[in-house]
């Protein structure tokens, strides 16, 4: 992938989320990009009511942020585990870093002292494993790595937790992943969008759905008078790598049939389906048959969306604003066009767009 040719300053990490930078502020007090084709344009995301159309459909994820990040040990050793994933069979994907500190985390170690991501890089090593490890977890809580998840890398491994449920863990022990570039920790009511509904088993997204986050229910009661949609899909989210922009892991999805029917609607009248997300087009993307018609499906996904791939369904998407080099860049090429991203991301670093979860917002349409 061919990264676009800028350079993200690390003071435009956004640090904290908009709401704590001011008095008066509040979560749709975030800077808004517009790219229509490679016209931009630059607004404040309360303005969003007027740039899309009455018919238009936003496509929202429900899944709610996990309180992920749980401290352990491994022997004498403190650990912090990122639970990512749920699998069928009741054992977690997981990660295992280090602390760095500062209250955030690292690759782990070896013996060494090498950083078990570079040993990964240089030797086909991982920073999991090995297989057979186990952690000390709280509350008596015990954890022991099996497997790799993927075959790709060791980063993220299948484990099994006993003497504890894991949801109730992370209730009771949780804290929500946070990366170095924030400020301090956060409750978890800050990762929490407002479409976020917990379900039953209390899965979840080990990180933040975040191009939703700057929604208020203010703003969405405004949308729905303008005559703007709403089609809710689920995409667990799982653990990104901190260190390398690697593409997705599968992770669970669900389109429910309401949705599915109200996208087929849209996109046969004049509306325009926007995915809020890149893991809203994944789900979409993922539900999708041959004949372009979506259609009700739940399960596991491991599409990748590519310029080669293309997208069947979305014509836009509202979505955070990534790193060059990640991997994420290579749906909004394909939803929008290598032209639009380049003069896109041009724009952002010059007109001092905020990154990362808590950052600014760039909505792309045809």
């Amino acid at each position: 992938m061919r990264a676009p040719a800028v350079r993200v300053p690390e003071e435009l990490s956004a640090r904290v989320p908009v709401e704590q930078r001011g008095p008066g502020l509040d979560r749709d007090g975030v800077r808004l990009l517009v790219s229509h084709g490679t016209e931009v344009s630059h607004h404040v995301f309360g303005e969003l009511p007027g740039l899309l159309r009455a018919g238009d459909l936003l496509v929202v994820n429900t899944s709610p942020t996990l309180a992920a990040a749980v401290d352990g040990r491994v022997g004498h050793a403190r650990v912090v585990v990122h639970f990512s994933t749920r699998g069928d069979d009741g054992r977690w994907a997981v990660e295992l870093r280090e602390p760095d500190g500062r209250g955030t985390t690292r690759a782990r170690a070896d013996a060494a002292g090498i950083t078990r991501a570079r040993a990964d890089a240089v030797e086909g090593r991982g920073c999991g494993g090995p297989a057979g490890t186990k952690v000390r977890l709280p509350g008596g809580a015990r954890l022991v790595l099996e497997e790799p998840l993927s075959a790709r890398g060791e980063r993220l491994w299948w484990a099994r937790v006993s003497r504890a449920e894991v949801p109730a863990l992370l209730r009771e022990h949780g804290r929500p992943i946070r990366y170095s570039y924030t400020e301090r920790d956060q409750p978890l009511s800050v990762y929490q969008t407002v479409f976020a509904v917990p379900p039953g088993d209390g899965t979840g997204s080990a990180e933040m759905p975040s191009a939703a986050r700057p929604f208020t229910a203010r703003l969405v009661a405004e949308l729905v008078s303008r005559g703007v949609q709403f089609a809710p899909v689920t995409l667990h989210t799982g653990v990104a790598s901190a260190e390398s922009h690697e593409p997705p892991y599968p992770e669970r999805f669900a389109v429910p049939e309401a949705s599915a029917r109200l996208i087929n609607a849209v996109r046969a009248g004049d509306g325009r389906v926007v995915a809020v997300g890149t893991t809203a087009v994944r789900a979409v993307e993922s539900a999708v048959g041959s004949d372009g018609v979506v259609r009700a499906r739940a399960g596991w996904t491991d599409l990748v969306v590519t310029p080669e791939r293309g997208v069947r369904v979305v014509e836009g998407l509202l979505t955070g604003l990534h790193e060059p080099e990640a991997s994420h860049l290579l749906m909004l090429e394909a939803v929008a066009g290598r032209a639009a991203i380049d003069r896109g991301y041009d724009a952002a670093v010059r007109g001092r767009y905020l990154w990362h979860e808590f950052g600014d917002v760039h909505l792309l349409l045809p």
